[in-house]
């Protein structure tokens, strides 16, 4: 049996990632109306993608902007995060099927981003409310919407890591060898070499 063919060169996701300019010009002549939300995307886990699939049913496309590395290492998520790089944080939130196009910014915030794509819709996670949403006055005083999306999984890549965290905590400790060992055989030897002295 001949061995499967594997297609050349990048899978037809990663033609959605764009630079933050060419996302820009994408909006321009993207479907509307355009959803955008932003986040670091860091461990995907449930909750994010079935809160991107409630983003996409916002509009007719959606981009998400990703939090560069800098900018995410700066919200002060705890040490070692985000744990992947930008580059594959963004191909894989590319991979799905809900998104239209994948960015990134590397400020604070998205504002700046948020202004070059003009979206129709703005969205954030449930523990955003409205008013706070970076670039909502923006989005309202072109005529547009923005939407704060409940929570649907309690999914937490903190909590994730903690977990991941926790686990090899206790392997490492059914796998150290016991701190008394090396006495115990201390003990028997000396006890062997006062037997052998009388």
């Amino acid at each position: 049996m001949p061995a499967a063919q594997v297609a050349p060169g990048r899978p037809a996701f990663e033609d959605k990632i764009l630079s933050p300019a060419a996302a820009a010009r994408w909006a321009k002549r993207a479907p509307r109306p355009l959803v955008f939300t932003n986040g670091v995307f860091d461990l995907l886990h449930r909750g994010h993608v079935t809160y991107l699939a409630r983003a996409r049913a916002l509009g007719a496309a959606l981009v998400v902007a990703l939090n560069g590395d800098a900018s995410a290492r700066r919200l002060g998520k705890g040490p070692g995060r985000p744990v992947n790089a930008l580059a594959d944080r963004m191909a894989l939130v590319a991979a799905l099927a809900a998104v239209d196009a994948v960015t990134w910014f590397d400020d604070d915030t998205p504002a700046e981003l948020i202004a070059a794509c003009r979206p129709d819709v703005l969205v954030k996670g449930g523990d955003w409310p409205v008013a706070k949403i970076v670039g909502a006055t923006a989005v309202f005083a072109g005529g547009g919407a923005v939407h704060s999306i409940p929570f649907e999984h309690a999914r937490s890549t903190t909590a994730l890591l903690g977990r991941i965290g926790a686990g090899a905590r206790a392997a490492a400790r059914r796998t150290a060898p016991r701190a008394s060992a090396p006495r115990r055989k201390g003990r028997a030897a000396r006890s062997r070499a006062r037997r052998k002295a009388r």
